[in-house]
């Protein structure tokens, strides 16, 4: 009956998740669980802990592809009148 409810909520919870909130989270969330789970039967501790870390960088590795694809298009002209690429 628990295996029942617990796959019941697991599935509920994956349903209600969009796609952007999850980026990061459920690869930090499978990992941290089976580590939890391993670590002394802290599954879900170690689950939520891990989607946290994982979303975190998710937001880090995005900021950075942000920051480089910017810093990449900017041109900049020299004193000697060529153009420079970044």
């Amino acid at each position: 009956m628990k295996i029942v409810v617990g796959c019941a909520a697991i599935i509920i919870a994956l349903a209600s998740v969009t796609s952007a909130d999850a980026k990061g989270c459920l690869k930090g969330a499978a990992v941290g669980g089976t580590a939890g789970h391993f670590a002394g039967h802290h599954g879900f501790l170690g689950a939520a802990a891990g989607c946290v870390i994982g979303r975190h960088e998710a937001n880090k590795r995005n900021n950075l592809r942000t920051n480089d694809t910017q810093g990449r298009n900017s041109i900049s002209t020299t004193g000697s009148g060529a153009r420079e690429f970044r």
